[in-house]
Parts: structure tokens; sequence; C-alpha cells
């Protein structure tokens, strides 16, 4: 079991997409419209506003970081000189709102969506994966995944394995040498009454799962054996691993997820714990 060692940050709206970065933990604030980084000397800095609601990050080779925008379907890529621009346009891909993302080594982006609209009360229907390659090319990945969410890379970066929050799974692909998703199969079905959202793999190929509805955070070999549980007392939303020397694991926390609830009372938060396995030096 990790141990506890505090709150990072507190008093945001509702917090997704956690990255460790450079020596600093970025992520989205949903409802406040922006990503923020946060340094372990410092506070969290708000970096740039995204007013259709940001949500999963990732960066390029080059180092310009891409931000998922959810109502409006596009990638937005951040410069280092601060400047904003519209790096793909996934309406359509996309049959609903984005979601989480991953940017693999190549500058490739892996982005989900809800499939259905959730806040409309619309039926559970599947949605489509996209792939949006370096250049900004958007294409079709896969179908038929239930909500896909967090995302993370195994075998050096040939397996992509992607959380199915309404089918409390994670599914794996293999990615060939066209960019293309094959092989799917399940990797890890989750424990009753847990569903996956945000994860990350550490360095024994082991994957961490936030559950919302549990207010935990798993550990899972592939097969589904779970090694390792921590309770956050709270909705469990996202994980990262990160900080110096990569044993400790970020997780973002709320206590509510409509935007109203949310904006009043802000109470998400990012927890810290320690972990005895690091991240891996070559995930994203």
């Amino acid at each position: 079991m990790g141990t506890r060692l505090g709150i990072v940050c507190d008093g945001f709206t509702f917090i997704e997409g956690p990255r460790w970065q450079n020596g600093a933990l970025w992520f989205s604030d949903f409802y406040d419209e922006a990503v923020f980084r946060w340094s372990p000397h410092g506070t969290a800095e708000r970096m740039v506003t995204v007013p259709l609601r940001p949500s999963g990050l990732g960066w390029l080779p080059g180092g310009d970081l891409l931000i998922a925008s959810m109502l409006d379907k596009r990638l937005y890529r951040l410069s280092d000189q601060g400047t904003l621009s519209c790096h793909a346009d996934l309406s359509e891909v996309a049959e609903r709102r984005i979601n989480d993302m991953l940017v693999d080594p190549e500058g490739r982006a892996w982005v989900g969506n809800f499939g259905f609209d959730l806040p409309a009360g619309e039926p559970v229907t599947p949605g489509t994966l996209a792939r949006v390659d370096a250049g900004g090319a958007v294409h079709a990945a896969a179908g038929d995944l239930l909500f896909a969410n967090g995302m993370a890379l195994l075998d050096e970066g040939t397996t992509l394995v992607v959380a199915e929050t309404f089918r409390g799974c994670l599914t794996a692909f293999d990615i060939s040498s066209h960019s293309e998703l094959c092989n799917r199969r399940l990797w890890a079905q989750l424990p009753e009454g847990a569903v996956p959202d945000g994860i990350c793999v550490d360095a024994e190929a082991a994957i961490w799962v936030a559950s919302p509805t549990t207010g935990t955070v798993l550990r899972l070999a592939e097969g589904g054996e779970v090694l390792d549980t921590i309770d956050t007392g709270r909705q469990a939303i996202a994980c990262a691993l990160g900080g110096d020397d990569g044993h400790t694991l970020f997780v973002s926390t709320a206590v509510a997820t409509d935007r109203d609830t949310c904006l009043a009372v802000r109470s998400a938060r990012v927890e810290a714990y320690a972990v005895s396995v690091p991240a891996t030096a070559d995930c994203p």
C-alpha cells in the first residue's frame, strides 16, 4: 500500500489528465477552463486558458504541449512561446465530446470520446478511438469502446492499453508498424464495483487505475490480479507517476462531478502517495 504524503494542491473544480513532465506536475481543470503546472518548489501556476473544457494532455517530440478540448472536439497545441493553435479537429471521428488522451514518443495522439452524451442522459453507446498523427491528420483507430478513458503504453510502446469505463475493464491493442491497432484483447477486468478512469503504468508493467466509484486506486497486473490498493476516501479520478525519483503517485480526487457543484465547492485536489515501484522512464 502506498504511503500518503499529503495534499499537493487544493481548491480546484475538477482535475483531469495529470502528467509529470520536466520536473513538474501538469493537469487540466475542467470547469476553470485552464491547464495548470505545479512545481514541488512552488504553487500551481495557470499556464493557458482553454475555453471549451480541457482534458487529456501530452507532449509532442519537439516539446509542444497538446491539449484535448472536450466540447469542440479539437486538439490544441501550446508552443514554448505560449502560443495556442489548433493542431487537429476530431469532429469527423468523435461521436461525442473528446476526453482523455495519450501522446506517444512518435507524436501520435490517441484520443478517446464519450460515445454518448452522459450529462444529457443518453443511453450508453460505444464510441471511436481516434489517432492523430504528428502532422495533425485524424484517423479512426478503433471502434466499439464504451467510454474510452485513460491510456497507457506497454512493451516499449508497441501495446496501447485503454480504460473502458462503462465495461469496467482495460483493453489492449498491438500498434502495428503502420500505426494501426490490432489484436484487441482484454488486459484486465476490474473487481466488482470498480470502474477505470485515468491510468498510468509503472516500471514493472503494472497499471495503476483510478476508480471513482470505489474511491480507490488499484495496481493491476495483466489478467486482473490486484497487486496493491490505495483508498482515497473520495472519488479517485486520475493518476500519474512522477516526482524526482519516479516513486510518487499523484492522484486527482473529487467529491462531485457536475459543473455547478464543482464551481461552488472547489473541492478537487491532487494527493500524493509514495509507492515502491517507480514510473517507467519511457512512458508518456
